[in-house]
C-alpha cells in the first residue's frame, strides 16, 4: 500500500504511576505533528487521562506526518490531589526536611514535564504508554 492510500496513522497513549501502583488520571497532554525532521511543530490535539489512565480521543495524525510529539504535565498531576496520600506525605516531609528547597520539591516533580518524540508511518497505530513516578519514567510502543 502506499503512502497516498495508507490510512493515516494514529496515536494513543496511557499512563501509569508506578509510585502508586494505579493509573494516572488527569494528566493534561498536548499532541503535536511535524513533516520531516526539520520541519516546524504543530499543535495537532489535546487531551487528559481518565480514570484508566487513557487517553483515547487523539485525532487522526495528518496524512504528511512523519514524527509526533506528545508533551505531558507531570507537575500539575504530582501537585494535585489525584497523585496519592503516600506521595503527599513525602513531599510533605521533604519539604519540612529541606525549608529553602527550590520550587519543584514542593509539586512532587522532578520532571516537571515529559516530552516523548517518535516516528510514525501512514497506516500504523501508535501506542505510547508512560510509565510515571516522581523521579523517573519510561515509555515504549506497545499495541
Amino acid at each position: 500500500m502506499s503512502s497516498e492510500t495508507a490510512a493515516p496513522a494514529s496515536v494513543s497513549t496511557h499512563i501509569l504511576d508506578t509510585s502508586v501502583g494505579r493509573p494516572a488520571e488527569g494528566v493534561a497532554l498536548t499532541l503535536s505533528v511535524r513533516s520531516g525532521s526539520g520541519g516546524a511543530w504543530t499543535a495537532h490535539g489535546a487531551g487528559k487521562t481518565d480514570a484508566d489512565g487513557r487517553c483515547k480521543d487523539l485525532p487522526a495524525l495528518p496524512a504528511d506526518t512523519t514524527h509526533v510529539r506528545i508533551e505531558f504535565d507531570t507537575e500539575a498531576y504530582f501537585s494535585s490531589s489525584r497523585h496519592g496520600v503516600s506521595h503527599q506525605h513525602s513531599v510533605n516531609q521533604q519539604a519540612e526536611e529541606q525549608q529553602d528547597a527550590p520550587a519543584l520539591r514542593d509539586s512532587g516533580a522532578f520532571f516537571p514535564e515529559v516530552a516523548i518524540t517518535f516516528a510514525v508511518k501512514p497506516g500504523e497505530h501508535y501506542h505510547v504508554p508512560l510509565l510515571l513516578n516522581p523521579f523517573g519514567y519510561s515509555v515504549y510502543r506497545g499495541s
